[in-house]
């Protein structure tokens, strides 16, 4: 015997007509995904080291960090274009400095900067130092955005595979959307683009699939069990009974991203926080973008291939 649980986000029999927003849905997406493109071009992503090139430091001094001492222990060894910032503590700093033409003059330079910080700067350790070459940068550049482009494309394959073609076209079209709400917020939020924001969208687009996947699973199946009812009502209906395991599903995985993003530190939390936006995006847009989408490719071909089988048994029986 099963016990009911004691908690339900929505209660069961939940009649929410979804669809009746499917069209202020869909113009939002398309607004917010608009103006992420605008952000992406201006004021554009900020790069990392990972794709921009050149090299990172992180000091740790001897007490509150002295910016104007550190600023002179760089120009002693022609740091160039550089960039020093607080780093989490009062005494952790990190450095940014340009790129230099050739690998060698990249650790050469990262080799002078070290020994005038340590000279100039008493008491302060060089706790990391980073050096990514330009053609480095931009050969990672063209791997990260080819790593999304084949995800896209085999998340394409495999639900044309496994549903009709009016479910991949409509999954794939969502998941480009909420890729590009993403970068919006990236470019919004000035979170550093590296290869470890590639990850985290490639999360996000793995994570909303499978919940485009949960909710197309059950629409198919009450394809073949409501044979004549509008496919609009059965996407609502479809929507509704899985609604508590879509929800209950992101909430967990909010509340597990959520510490790492306000107490994970630099390093961990830009990942945490691009994941707890591609969270909401990605179950807003199963209800409000995917289904729509479905909704409007498929309202006469999935509703004429679900009633065939009526149609012929039908036939059959007639004299």
């Amino acid at each position: 015997m099963f016990i009911k649980p004691a908690f339900r986000i929505v209660r069961d029999g939940t009649q929410i007509k979804f669809m009746k927003g499917r069209f202020a849905g869909l113009l939002t997406s398309a607004v917010l995904s608009l103006a992420s493109i605008v952000l992406f071009f201006h004021p554009g992503l900020n790069l990392g080291i990972d794709f921009s090139g050149g090299v990172v430091i992180e000091l740790r001094t001897n007490g509150p960090a002295n910016f104007p001492q550190i600023h002179e222990a760089l120009a002693s060894v022609h740091a160039g274009e550089q960039g020093v910032q607080r780093f989490g503590a009062a005494d952790d700093v990190l450095i940014r400095l340009g790129t230099q033409k050739t690998e060698a003059e990249t650790q050469r330079l990262v080799a002078d900067v070290r020994s005038a910080l340590e000279k100039d700067v008493p008491g302060s350790k060089v706790m990391r130092a980073d050096a990514v070459g330009a053609s480095v940068s931009a050969e990672l550049f063209r791997n990260g955005l080819l790593a999304l482009g084949i995800s896209l494309v085999m998340i394409l394959v495999y639900i044309w595979f496994r549903f009709e073609w009016q479910f991949a076209v409509g999954a794939v079209v969502t998941l480009i959307l909420d890729v590009t709400k993403a970068i919006g917020f990236l470019a919004l939020t000035r979170i550093e683009f590296d290869l470890v924001m590639v990850a985290a969208i490639l999360t996000i687009l793995g994570y909303s699939t499978n919940d485009k996947v949960v909710v197309y699973d059950r629409v198919r199946e009450n394809l073949r069990k409501y044979k004549t009812m509008p496919l609009r009502d059965l996407i609502d209906l479809s929507i509704n009974e899985t609604l508590n395991r879509t929800l209950g599903t992101s909430m967990t995985v909010f509340l597990a991203s959520l510490p790492l993003a306000l107490f994970g530190g630099e390093s961990i939390s830009g990942f945490a926080w691009v994941m707890l936006f591609g969270i909401v995006v990605g179950t807003s847009s199963s209800i409000f973008i995917a289904a729509p989408i479905l909704l409007f490719l498929g309202e006469h071909r999935l509703r004429r291939d679900a009633a065939a089988p009526v149609r012929k048994a039908q036939a059959t029986l007639e004299p």
